[in-house]
């Protein structure tokens, strides 16, 4: 059966049974013709088996006869001798030796149809010993006068350094030559050679630098209009393949060397301003070009010239082009932000573009465009448009880069926490809770002179939402900032009481009563499908809340102590102790709920609860045990009087029981808090050791352990490093057993690279020091080449006693 026939036949049959059937008869017509050693029709046999090969069936029974076609003397059956040696087999292969003495008769054949087959094998499927053994015959090639042969060794040349690196430099010193040549075949195998070579070995690019002048030359000859040469005319570009490939090589010699760069400024400038774009060819070259300018040490001018060609790429219909400058961009602005500037307003727009993938690259080099002069007006943009955006899968990115975005650059805490205010109602909950509600408490706490503003502000926005059906991140974010400052989040109060002084420019916000903010937190806690933290969050405000409006006392009592036998231990274990501290008396309950202070030890009065002078209670005088005055408050001293009194604390860390009067411990020497905060040293310097705590992809957490002088508590010193640059958006969080506490320092950074380590500070208290080991949990979030990554590491073997 021709081959013809043999293609009709599997495209007559109507099902897959039927094209197997006509296959395996085939099949079993070539193995009878291959034992039989017919050679009169071997080629067209073997024809028919690259056809079956094509359509997915096993050929591996026929591949000794594509061999014995590369063995024969006939031009038409070696073509298809070598046709199915590159298609059949590939270099793992051990019959693949067997050619290899075929190979090299045709390398060195008269006919240079036949030493351009066997080239173009070799370059395919060539294995390590191959290419050992043939190298010197392809290197003979490099040389010859023929333009045919020099293109198809040139190309293999590139496929044996590959394979043995070490026959680099004899290659190395015949590429040059190839750049004499005016066939455009010859030029482009050349460039591609060199440029392999740039990279195997970069030591060869200095080598490589005086021909500088000579691809310029060749770069300038291409372009404008006399350089036009029909047969290499691609949509009016004369060869822009070889155009591609020089720009790449000029920017490998160019990069990091002045010289090599002033001598090729004046022709990337000539490419950019004289590249016609309207078809792909020249956008290929003008993105090379561009690349090109700005890898090299160029002058400003001509960098200038790059982003300007990628602005208008900005504005192009094709989105493949729109995004290519966008990533362009966003590489230019991490070197030099300034430049991209211009493009603010065309960068914004693309974030409302249709494509998914346009506004994902448009968000990321927002962020990188956004700094202290620009942040108000690009935040405002971007919230405008995510209070319009129709796209859900795009709403959580978005609110991410906005809240990362306002938390970073936020040129004072007023300002930040009404782009938060606005970001948490527009962005529903498409907000992570965690990470944004946190950082909001934390630098609403830290500048106690804005709390009552925050309260004021969230509550309104809380208010416009309708507290029933509120996004979850900004029920939270309300809750707390009521319950800490609801005295001042009341503008309009009882007629005793005047009203909370308002901002420097703060806008008159609505009337609210002591009613209103019960009403809303009442609703929080007993709406349909609240969280557990929600819950928990609205418990502690109602407790506060009752602290700070005494006329509430009586209602707030009465909402919380309907969860103490709430299912959830959490919330329960939260009702029982607000209610048993508002039966002790309302001087021990503003002494514990009273505001927090700030965590960076700013406050404007430093007395803490812990400090504030103990009062008579309905229990009578405190003991000035605080450990008995906790037991009491949790209703744990109801036994006899001398009784074994349960330590709590003690009890959820495994330890035993404490007796009523407790013996006087010795006096610890003062602690500073500060030292801890600050890193001031203390008079005896402790020893230091460092504990591996994460290391993968390039990117590694080290902890060097310092203990305080006194033994309380242990400073570790977080040390991330990245062994190449692109690690952005840090954030470290970590988790302490129940027997240990912890706080966390802000970073140094949220970028790290070689040499710019990031640096974070963490206290950790271990209330069982040498009983029960230290372990951390850690979870590492951060950027690396534009993906997000999310990790998680345990780390021990902290030394004994931490």
């Amino acid at each position: 059966m021709r081959l013809r026939d043999l293609i009709k036949q599997v495209r007559a049959a109507k099902t897959a049974a039927e094209e197997r059937n006509v296959i395996a008869k085939e099949s079993a017509a070539l193995r009878r013709a291959f034992k039989e050693q017919d050679s009169t029709y071997r080629h067209r046999n073997v024809a028919k088996l690259l056809y079956m090969h094509m359509l997915g069936y096993p050929t591996h029974f026929g591949q000794m006869e594509a061999l014995k076609l590369i063995a024969s003397l006939g031009f038409p059956e070696k073509r298809l001798g070598y046709l199915g040696l590159m298609l059949l087999l590939d270099e793992r292969q051990e019959v693949l030796m067997l050619v290899t003495n075929s190979l090299k008769n045709d390398l060195h054949s008269r006919n240079q149809l036949t030493q351009g087959l066997a080239l173009c094998a070799l370059g395919n499927i060539c294995s390590a010993e191959m290419a050992r053994d043939l190298a010197p015959e392809v290197e003979a090639l490099l040389s010859s006068h023929n333009p045919y042969l020099r293109k198809k060794a040139a190309l293999c040349a590139r496929r044996v350094l590959r394979k043995v690196p070490d026959l680099l430099e004899p290659v190395a010193e015949l590429a040059p030559a190839l750049l004499e040549d005016r066939n455009h075949g010859v030029l482009l195998s050349g460039v591609s050679l060199m440029l392999d070579i740039c990279t195997q070995a970069p030591a060869m690019v200095a080598a490589f630098r005086p021909l500088v002048p000579r691809l310029c030359t060749l770069l300038r000859s291409l372009t404008g209009s006399a350089a036009y040469v029909p047969d290499v005319d691609v949509g009016g570009l004369t060869d822009p393949f070889l155009q591609v490939k020089l720009l790449r090589l000029l920017r490998v010699l160019g990069r990091g060397d002045a010289a090599a760069s002033d001598a090729m400024g004046d022709v990337l400038a000539a490419v950019a301003s004289a590249t016609e774009t309207q078809r792909t060819a020249g956008h290929a070259v003008l993105y090379e070009c561009v690349l090109t300018i700005l890898a090299v040490e160029s002058v400003g001018g001509l960098r200038v010239m790059a982003v300007n060609a990628l602005g208008r790429f900005l504005a192009h219909k094709d989105n493949n082009i729109r995004f290519v400058a966008l990533h362009t961009l966003a590489l230019v602005a991490a070197a030099d932000p300034a430049a991209v500037q211009r493009h603010r307003g065309t960068v914004v727009e693309c974030v409302r573009d249709g494509d998914a993938s346009i506004r994902g690259a448009a968000l990321e080099l927002v962020y990188a465009l956004v700094n202290e002069a620009n942040v108000r007006a690009l935040t405002a943009e971007l919230l405008d448009y995510l209070e319009r955006a129709a796209d859900r899968a795009f709403r959580p990115q978005l609110a991410e880069k906005i809240c990362a975005l306002v938390a970073k650059f936020a040129p004072d805490t007023r300002w930040y926490v009404d782009a938060m205010a606005k970001v948490l109602s527009a962005a529903g909950d498409f907000v992570r809770g965690d990470d944004a509600v946190s950082g909001l408490i934390k630098a609403v706490n830290d500048q106690p002179a804005i709390k009552g503003y925050a309260a004021r502000t969230l509550y309104a926005a809380l208010a416009q939402a309708t507290p029933a059906l509120a996004p979850e991140p900004l029920a939270c974010a309300a809750a707390w900032c009521v319950g800490e400052a609801a005295d001042q989040a009341c503008v309009s109060q009882n007629n005793h009481k005047s009203p909370p002084a308002l901002l420097d420019g703060e806008p008159r916000p609505l009337t609210t009563t002591p009613e209103d903010l019960l009403g809303a937190l009442r609703t929080l806690l007993t709406r349909p499908g609240a969280s557990e933290a929600l819950q928990d969050l609205t418990l502690t405000a109602l407790a506060k809340l009752a602290v700070r409006l005494p006329e509430l006392n009586p209602r707030a009592a009465e909402l919380i102590g309907a969860y103490q036998r709430a299912p959830q231990p959490e919330l329960q274990t939260r009702a029982v102790e607000y209610t048993r501290l508002e039966r002790r008396g309302a001087a021990l309950a503003a002494a514990v709920l009273e505001p927090i202070p700030p965590m960076d030890g700013e406050a404007a009065d430093a007395t803490t609860s812990a400090g504030a002078p103990a009062s008579a209670d309905a229990l009578g005088a405190s003991s000035g045990d605080p450990a008995a005055d906790l037991a009491a408050l949790l209703g744990l001293d109801d036994g006899a009087a001398g009784a074994p009194v349960v330590d709590p604390l003690a009890a959820l860390t495994g330890g035993g029981t404490s007796s009523a009067a407790p013996a006087p411990a010795p006096a610890a020497p003062a602690h500073d808090p500060l030292a801890d905060l600050f890193g001031t040293p203390a008079p005896s310097q402790p020893s230091l050791t460092v504990v591996n705590a994460f290391n993968k992809d390039g990117v590694r957490v080290t902890m060097e352990v310092k203990p305080s002088a006194d033994g309380a508590s242990t400073e570790l010193l977080a040390r991330v490093s990245a062994s190449a640059p692109g690690l952005t958006d840090w954030v470290l969080q970590a988790a302490v057993p129940r027997f240990a506490t912890l706080r966390l320092s802000p970073p140094s950074g949220t970028a790290a690279a070689p040499g710019a380590d990031i640096t974070q500070r963490l206290h950790v208290v271990n209330s069982q020091a040498g009983k029960r080991p230290l372990v951390l949990r850690l979870r590492l979030k951060y950027r690396r080449a534009g993906r997000e990554v999310l990790e998680q590491a345990e780390v021990s073997g902290f030394p004994s006693g931490v």
